[in-house]
Order: C-alpha cells, then structure tokens, then sequence
C-alpha cells in the first residue's frame, strides 16, 4: 500500500511490526513523519508530491521477486519488467514519460545511482539486480523535477530505495519459488524458478554492518518471435516445404508469419552486498557499501517450422503456402543468445545528522562493468545451440561514477516554526563511461573475437550546483525556491568499424534549472500545493554517437542532438478523510509538461532511424490517489490511483506525419487498486489490480494493433497474496500475479499467470 510522506506516522511503521491505526495526533500534511526505521534521503521538506512504501507494506502487499516490484502499486509508476531476473529491459514509465524512457528518471538505493546513464530506452534500464527486495527498508518516489538537488532526468520521478541497517543482531532467510505457464502463438512452455536470499547484520558499539546475499534462477517465456511478412515471399516452389508457420497481423496489420520463439532465456543471477557503517559521533556517521551482481544467461529458440520428415527447420530458405522465404536474411529469424555479466559498484557516504543549524555530507559512487559480453551466431545454424561463427559483444570497462558534496543550513537551528528556513546547497558531478567493442569469432558460444566488426565509445560528465531554499514564511504556509546550474559536457566520443576508428569533436554547454514550490494548510483537513520546475536532460553517450562509417565520413547520427528542456507544473489538493469517516487521506494532482527537443528514434530516411529531437511534445494530466485504513471495518486497508493522460506531440520537423498524435508509450488511463484484509496478527490477504489503456510504439500511431509481437497494448492484470505469520520467527506467503492470464504486450509479451510460494525465517 503506497502513502504520501505526508501520511500519519503509522504510515512510516516499524518493518513487521503491526501499525497503529489509532490516528492519533493532529495530520500536517506537507511534513514527514517518520517513527521507526531510516528516513527517506529524499528532500521530503519541499511542499510537493512524494509516495512511499515500506518494507512491512510490501512483505503484506506484493509477490516481490525483483527490486522493482516495490513500486507496482505506486501512482503513475510502470515498470516494464517481462519475465522474472529481467536484467536489460526492465524500464520505468512514469506521468508523461514512457517503457522507452529510461533516462526521464532517476533510481539510488542509499544514495548509489543505479539508473543506467549510458543511454536511454529498453536496454538501458536500472540496475534493479543491485537490490534485493528483502534488504529494503523503504522505497519513496520524488514526482516531477521540482528538486534542485536533483539533475534533469528527474523530469520524469525519482526514485530512492532505502535499504536496511540493523540496530542488533539480525538474520533472515527466504525461499522463493515461482512457476506459470506460457501460451501464445504456437509457443507452448512452463516457465518456473527458485530463489534464496540470505542476510545477517549487526551493531556492536560504533560499528553496524550489513552482508547479504541472493541467488535467482528464472526459465522465462519466449519474448522474440521470428517473422517474415506474407507479402515478401517469392511466389513458387523454391525452398523447403515447411509447415507449422502460424499466420498473424503485424502491429500494423499487414499479414505476417511467425515461425518460432526466441529470447527463451534460461537466466542465474547472483548478488551480493556489504554495508558497513562508523559512527565517528552520536551525529556524524561514514558507511561504506559494495555491492557485486552476476547475470548468466541463455537465450535459446523454438522452431514451429517442420519439414516433411517432421525435424524441426531453423534456417536457410524455406517454403510456406506457396511462397519462398529466407530465414536468414535480412537478419537471422531465429538466433540464440548468451550473455555474461559481472557488475560491481561502491559507496562512501559520510554524513552529519544533528537536525541543528548544520548538516552536512560527502558522498562518492562507483558503478562498474567489470565483464559485459553478449554472444550470437551470424552462420545458418541447424539447431539452437550448434557452433559456428558469430559475434561478440563487449561492453566491459563501461560505468559511471558519482560525487557529492551538500549542506543543510537552518538558521533559526529548525525546521519548524513560521520563519523557519532550510537551505540545502551542494555542488555534485556524474561522469558515465561507455566503451562497445564489437567482434568476429570462430565460434559464437565461447571463442576470442578474432576480428573487429564496429566499436563505439565516449564520456559525458555533469558538474552542478544548486542551491534551495524551503521557507515556513507564515503559520500554514510554506515555500521552497531553488536553482540548479550545470555544466555539460560530452568528450572522447568514436565511432568505428572493421577497418577504422574516426573521433567526434568534444562538446561544452552549460543550462540554469530553476524550481519552485508553495504549500498552503487551508484547513486542518485541506492541503493545497503547486510546484513548478524545469529540467534540463541532456542526451547520452549512445544517443550522441551511435551510426555507422562510409568511407571517411559519420553518417546516420548527430552528435550535435540539443537536450530535452521540459517545464513541468503540478497543482495538488490533499484531503484528510477523518472528518469522512474514513482514516486516510485522498490527493488530487493536476500536472503539465511542456518539453522541447524531445529525444526519440525516428526515421532519418526510409530505411534508416537514428536519434533525433521532435520539437515539442505537451502533456496534460490528472492523478487521484486514495490511502485509507480500516475501510468500513477494522483490518481493511485500501489504496488505490487514477490517472488520466493526454500527451500529444505538438511540433516535429523531423516527422511531419507524427504532429497531432499521442506521445509513444503514454498511455489515456492508468489506474491501481490494492485492498488488504488483516483479521488477526497472523494473516494478511491481498488483492491487486492494475490497468493502463492503449498506447503506440510509434511517433506517427500507425501501430493500431497493440496485440501482437512489437505492439504496445492496453492490459488489466489482478494479483493476489495471502500471508501467514507461523510464530515470531517463521513466515508463509502464496500469491498469483495475473491471476486472470492477461495475454498483454510491450514490444515483448508480459509474463502470463504465475504462482509464488515462499518461506522467510527472521532471527
């Protein structure tokens, strides 16, 4: 169940403790308030909209299997997750931000970015693996770029997990186990998994530490399906003589045939953390944290084409109802995949905490690709694992690295009281790496690259300050005024193929990011609120230097693309129910974006598409989020959003043909519904529902039919859980995402029904 951090202090409740739902004591609805556990880093201060979800709400709530399950019930939030351990396209869609939008937002986990800064889209999502959902003690999301602190990929929402630090000796264990089943097209599986996670903390004196670790093993269902279109076979008898090709329309209606299922991943993930903290004073406290993430993967095929011997055909030129197609070219229908990840990052923070007239911090990140390799064949193969040459694809010595400096300043030494300022200021620099070496090898599946294909590399770096003030300048009013300035630059960008390496020319700029915020208690029941911001987000490494070589000249990319600029507006009012009846509190948020120079992939001519700006795109919203407990009875809890979107590109000279159409990936409605049920300390019952209407893959809308392979389409999903506390110690949950085997799409399918049982032991 998610809170606004202005909820009741039950809504900030110990992990696994029962809540007090009294509501006693007098609601502030622009204050956090936190009784037990670590606060959100969030600037939770700034009179704006921030929703929460703590660890006892999800251990309650949701079939957590990944970090980003956390966030499933959230307003607005969608988080485009295909198959349990999905490490490459598990992106975040926020208000006026799509399943494409990586970079429009913003992912740490104490305060280490995990946000993936080297591109934007479906392969560059966060770096979920880094967390387990067991070591989170919190997660808050920040709506919109109305923090200073924060850079212009907060356009979309910001994410910051908190994760645990005992106080005494502690020590858990779960067990997971997952199954579903999978049918669509002519693919027919049962894709199932385990996972353990184990963790064991402590505090002795100064000295807290932290060691966890966690194993996944996943089989997922097919997420590519080989195709070719009906009308590009060659009518004749030419080619094996198949059958079993299921026939189908394209995303854009035109007939097509599937002929098998690919991206069949068989997936290991392993990951490990290490926190250890000092506490140099009773305020003042240095954590250092590692953290090591491995991914395994195999991505195997299934032919539905037989020949008339019944073998199973993956390649060359085959025969389908008369017409002759090649499996093969334009691009393999049907290639297997492997990959070989080991990531690593690390984080230093030393902070001061005194809640006085000063507080400070200086924070530094490191996030590493120490191994990154992905394998494919380029060879006909006959089955789905032969050998033969192929690519390889390393992107080892890629990463980022962070560093921030900060201050708090109040100088009535609160932050309560009318006159009360609290000026946060600091100075902040991100530096994103990115090297792509790709490679000819003999052999796909584990030899040496043995010759160069393409390379592409370069580094961007954004040094910031920014300063801001949140001012209590009367009773029941509260203000927060804020600048950010930054300084961009992009450098040692290159471009390369088999025969040669050709340099772009480094790029400077610099861009002022002001932000603004008003909080007014009307009422001790009414909250009113508006805030504005502007964000700046600057384009990535791989946005700025992808393309290919002919001759001595770049072509097909634009190293020049102009950052995202987008105004964002939010009008709230928040209710508090108890004069209702009801125990909770109802948020009604209009919100505006205005963005210019959009980034998106779109054609540069008729057989080829590159990153460009559109011009302008404008976007108009509604969100309703309701958080109430003891709902009619005592024990029933309900949260619910609703939020309606009308995101139309206004301007784009790139693409005349895409003006006046809907913003690919944002969807008219989205909408959440989560009740739980407690009739004692010992069971908690669980019913989700979520829902997002139709939307585009496509700038110009021309993908009308959402439900098919490539499409975007509109789904309703209803999960459920029932939780059981055996004694102090022990604990049960079963559940079922999908429970009504929603058959939905982005680009990929979505997982179909799938069950989850697990067993968790607390010390």
């Amino acid at each position: 169940m998610a809170f606004p951090l202005g909820a009741p202090a039950w809504a900030q409740e110990a992990p696994d403790t029962p809540a007090d739902r009294s509501g006693a004591g007098a609601r502030t609805l622009s204050t956090v308030t936190v009784t037990d556990g670590r606060p959100t880093s969030l600037p939770a201060q700034i009179p704006t909209t921030i929703e929460g979800v703590t660890r006892a709400q999800i251990v309650e709530t949701v079939n957590a299997t990944d970090s980003e399950d956390a966030l499933k019930y959230l307003p607005s939030l969608v988080v485009r997750k295909r198959y349990i351990g999905d490490f490459n396209h598990a992106v975040l869609a926020t208000r006026a931000s799509g399943t494409g939008n990586s970079a429009r937002s913003l992912v740490y986990a104490d305060g280490i970015m995990l946000s993936n800064p080297l591109g934007n889209g479906a392969t560059f999502a966060p770096r979920w693996g880094m967390v387990s959902p067991e070591e989170i003690e919190r997660v808050d999301v920040l709506y919109g770029p109305f923090s200073a602190a924060y850079p212009g990929n907060s356009a979309g929402a910001v994410v910051d997990y908190v994760t645990r630090m005992p106080t005494q000796l502690e020590a858990h264990v779960k067990l997971n186990c997952f199954a579903s089943g999978f049918d669509l097209y002519n693919s027919h599986s049962s894709p199932a998994g385990q996972q353990i996670d184990l963790s064991l903390g402590s505090r002795s004196g100064d000295w807290s530490w932290w060691l966890s670790a966690s194993r996944t093993h996943s089989k997922g269902q097919a997420l590519v399906f080989g195709n070719r279109l009906m009308s590009a076979g060659t009518v004749g008898s030419a080619g094996t003589p198949v059958t079993g090709a299921v026939p189908g329309l394209n995303p854009s209606n035109q007939p097509w045939w599937l002929v098998g299922g690919a991206t069949i991943y068989d997936t290991t993930q392993a990951q490990a953390k290490l926190k250890v903290a000092y506490d140099f004073s009773p305020t003042v406290r240095a954590t250092y944290t590692l953290g090591a993430w491995n991914n395994s993967t195999q991505g195997g095929v299934d032919t539905y084409l037989r020949d008339a011997l019944g073998r199973p055909v993956y390649s060359g030129r085959v025969n389908i109802a008369g017409r002759t197609y090649n499996l093969d070219s334009p691009s393999a229908a049907l290639a297997p995949t492997e990959t070989a990840l080991t990531h690593y990052m690390h984080g230093l923070t030393v902070k001061s905490h005194t809640g006085g007239v000063f507080d400070w911090e200086v924070a530094a990140s490191l996030f590493d690709y120490a191994r990154d390799t992905s394998r494919t064949p380029t060879t006909p193969l006959p089955g789905a694992f032969d050998g033969g040459a192929g690519r390889t694809t390393d992107m080892g010595g890629s990463g980022w690295h962070t560093f921030k400096a900060a201050g708090t300043w109040r100088p009535t030494g609160t932050a309560e009281g009318v006159g009360a300022h609290v000026v946060d200021f600091g100075f902040q620099q991100d530096t994103a790496r990115l090297r792509t070496s790709v490679g000819n090898t003999l052999d796909w599946m584990g030899g040496p690259a043995v010759a160069p294909f393409s390379a592409f590399n370069g580094n961007t770096r954004l040094q910031s300050l920014y300063v801001q003030d949140t001012w209590r300048f009367a009773e029941n009013w509260k203000t927060t005024l804020g600048l950010r300035h930054e300084r961009w630059e992009a450098y040692g960008g290159q471009l390369g193929n088999a025969t040669r390496l050709l340099d772009f020319a480094p790029r400077k700029n610099s861009y002022d990011s002001p932000k603004a915020a008003i909080a007014w208690q009307a009422t001790p029941d009414w909250s009113l609120k508006a805030s504005a911001g502007r964000a700046v987000r600057m384009p990535t490494v791989s946005e700025l230097y992808q393309g290919s070589i002919d001759g001595n000249r770049i072509v097909n990319t634009n190293p020049n693309l102009r950052p995202e600029r987008s105004w964002t507006t939010e009008l709230s009012a928040e209710r508090d129910l108890r004069t209702w009846g009801l125990d909770g509190v109802l948020r009604t948020t209009v919100f505006l974006e205005n963005t210019k120079d959009a980034l998106y992939s779109q054609a540069l001519t008729n057989l080829v598409s590159t990153v460009q700006n559109v011009d302008a795109i404008r976007t108009r919203g509604l969100e309703v989020a309701l958080n109430a407990v003891d709902v009619g009875m005592k024990g029933l809890d309900l949260s619910g959003s609703l939020t309606l979107t009308r995101s139309k590109i206004a301007a784009n000279s790139g693409f005349a043909a895409s003006v006046g159409h809907e913003q690919p990936r944002v969807p008219k409605v989205r909408a959440t519904l989560l009740a739980t049920y407690r009739p004692d300390a010992r069971w908690s019952y669980t019913v989700g529902a979520r829902y997002s209407g139709k939307q585009y893959g496509t700038l110009d809308n021309s993908d009308t039919n959402g439900a098919a392979y490539t499409g975007f389409s509109k789904f309703f999903v209803v999960d459920a859980r029932v939780r059981y506390r055996i004694d102090r110690q022990w604990s049960a949950a079963v559940g079922i995402d999908n429970l009504n085997n929603n058959k939905y799409w982005a680009f990929h399918p979505y997982t179909q029904r799938t069950y989850v049982a697990e067993l968790k032991f607390d010390l």
